[in-house]
């Protein structure tokens, strides 16, 4: 058993936090008022496919609560990276093991700057969502594919951390290019999250309209061009498996329009909106992810940003 903590106990930290705990480990949930009360007052209603149960785990909402953790996993926003790190720095244990879990390519790189300890990066691939507070709602897959990402990390560090989620049942792949895996999940969000929002539809109904699956391919083209002038490495069937997505997770929602629904800001700057931003300073034209972070920051409640 091992001390767990989650930092960001949204529907992605809920999913493997709980896996994590039904495994025996020691897990805290770090996450918002509403979620940490009802976690606190009945445990964590995990839904799965294979099973509906009530896992127990320790819930706060504050920062602190990392400390004595062996595994921490991150998975806050994109967009509050830098504060939530910022929090959680001074409590970390020096032996801590740190995982970011969050969308975006550059999340590894900005908690690195801020913690001694090693941060690895982490593509997640979970269809989940909360369906109400300290309830947890699995649509499909869950597995992850992790890898140190700019700083060495020790092959015993990586083999250990496959070992805690694979013994809890998360099926895990160590990659010696988990930058590429990193760019390949971005692909996968450019393609579908923007999309999902605008039309408020889960992906196997979306991909089906008319034209979506040119959209799609623009965005994927354009997302990988992008990579390639960064000089990342990508794997040939990259396009293949984006598509695949759609049938693996057909109820799924994006994490987009997931926030969209509850009147909360996005991820988009960090997806599309990436994008856009790094092809411009390569020169690289990104015409429909302009489109699709532009319709996103439209429909966005109050500040029309995303």
């Amino acid at each position: 058993m091992i001390r767990v903590a989650v930092l960001g106990a949204g529907a992605v930290g809920c999913y493997y936090g709980g896996m994590l705990a039904r495994a025996g480990n020691d897990v805290t949930l770090i996450g918002r008022t509403a979620h940490v009360e009802a976690i606190r007052a009945r445990g964590l209603r995990f839904e799965a496919q294979s099973f509906d149960e009530t896992v127990t785990v320790r819930a706060s909402t504050e920062a602190a609560a990392v400390k004595g953790a062996r595994l921490v996993l991150f998975s806050v926003k994109s967009t509050d990276t830098d504060e939530a790190a910022a929090q959680m720095a001074p409590h970390l244990d020096a032996g801590a093991i740190v995982i970011s879990l969050q969308n975006g390519v550059d999340n590894v790189e900005r908690l690195q700057a801020r913690l001694a300890q090693p941060v690895l990066g982490a593509a997640v691939y979970v269809a989940s969502e909360m369906a109400g507070p300290g309830h947890l709602r699995h649509h499909g897959r869950g597995d992850l594919v992790i890898g140190a990402f700019g700083r060495a990390v020790p092959e015993a560090t990586l083999a250990l951390a496959k070992a805690w989620f694979e013994h809890a049942g998360v099926k895990t792949a160590v990659s010696p290019n988990v930058a590429g895996e990193l760019w390949a999940k971005l692909v996968a969000n450019c393609a579908y999250n923007a999309l999902s929002a605008i039309a408020r539809m889960p992906y196997g109904r979306m991909i089906e309209v008319p034209g979506v699956r040119d959209v799609m391919r623009d965005v994927i083209e354009e997302t990988l061009a992008v990579a390639k002038a960064s000089g990342i490495a990508m794997a040939p069937d990259v396009t293949e498996r984006t598509f695949g997505i759609a049938g693996a997770m057909p109820t799924q929602y994006s994490s987009t329009a997931q926030d969209l629904a509850r009147g909360k800001p996005t991820e988009i700057e960090h997806l599309n909106g990436y994008v856009v931003r790094r092809g411009e300073a390569l020169g690289v034209p990104t015409p429909a992810n302009r489109a699709l972070a532009a319709l996103v920051r439209a429909i966005t409640p109050a500040t029309g940003c995303g």
